[in-house]
């Protein structure tokens, strides 16, 4: 069964054809006029289950438009709808959706979740994000970075901030795609371990540094992302700003990167938290191409996940 759960365990060829199947499919829509459907209709006949136990707009809405896009049709179920994990098994309900989708995308809280839903279905799954990993965001990442500045191999990318799950998986990307990887933030907030052991296995030059100027010297990308999460509690958020407030991505900080250094934030932001609003509509910033991109790389996973 053809997976995409994870940057990490997913083949690096399979990762850039992808890539290049997502940068075609984009160019192709370009060419075409606004509102039409692909010529191409993959998957015509299909029918792809996005499961939200966690809100979304971005995964959402480019999930349902891209399966709409190549004539597929979706079903869009929340937790609560579901009640998945609570009133039934995640195995068993991974059981009966195999019976009736084709495809299933889930945007759950824990790795675990995931994990079972993909091991008894017998459809391919998708991550679409847990508080572990976000794949799908760093899969559009990487193709924003490349339409910008060509290929990202041998880059400098610096993650300023908590190293949270897009952290993860752009750490899972840095050993599979080959760029180097600064991350920036307080001790307690570090990415885990064994995300950071993997990229090095894989050849990139991972550094941690408590010092964000010097984080971003001779950086071709720069991330944030937002500090606190939608379900944190007051005294967490408080916390959390406390602790990151050095951290924001400034114009001054921009400003020790390269001069044509790129700055990306997944959405939604907290305007002059994490970043200011100079920066993320300065010329550096390619965070709304990064927002389109999530519609072309995920048309590009579901394709692959379904071998059409």
């Amino acid at each position: 069964m053809t997976h995409f759960l994870d940057i990490h365990t997913t083949d690096a060829a399979d990762l850039r054809a992808m890539i290049d199947s997502a940068r075609a499919m984009k160019t192709a829509r370009n060419n075409r006029p606004k509102g039409t459907p692909d010529d191409d209709q993959p998957l015509a006949g299909r029918m792809v289950a996005l499961i939200f136990e966690k809100p979304s707009t971005r995964t959402r809405i480019s999930f349902d438009v891209g399966v709409r896009q190549m004539g597929g049709q979706t079903m869009v179920l929340s937790g609560a709808d579901m009640q998945l994990g609570h009133g039934e098994t995640i195995a068993d309900t991974a059981r009966v959706l195999s019976r009736y989708v084709d495809l299933i995308m889930i945007r759950t809280f824990e790795e675990a979740t995931l994990q079972e839903m993909a091991e008894y279905a017998s459809v391919p799954v998708i991550n679409g994000l847990t508080n572990r990993t976000h794949p799908c965001q760093i899969m559009a990442d990487v193709m924003t970075f490349e339409e910008h500045r060509g290929p990202i191999a041998g880059k400098k990318v610096v993650w300023s901030g908590d190293g949270n799950n897009v952290c993860a998986s752009w750490l899972h990307a840095a050993g599979q795609f080959g760029f180097d990887f600064t991350f920036t933030g307080p001790e307690p907030l570090d990415p885990e371990r064994v995300w950071i052991d993997f990229a090095r296995a894989h050849g990139s030059d991972v550094k941690i540094t408590r010092n964000p100027e010097e984080a971003v010297a001779g950086a071709d990308l720069v991330i944030a992302d937002t500090w606190v999460s939608m379900h944190d509690p007051q005294s967490a958020r408080e916390r959390r700003h406390n602790q990151l407030r050095g951290y924001q991505v400034n114009e001054a900080l921009m400003a020790r990167a390269k001069p044509d250094a790129l700055f990306m934030h997944c959405l939604p932001a907290h305007r002059d938290d994490e970043v200011t609003s100079a920066v993320m509509d300065g010329p550096h910033s390619v965070i709304w191409d990064e927002a389109e991109n999530r519609l072309h790389a995920q048309k590009a996973v579901l394709r692959w996940c379904l071998g059409v």
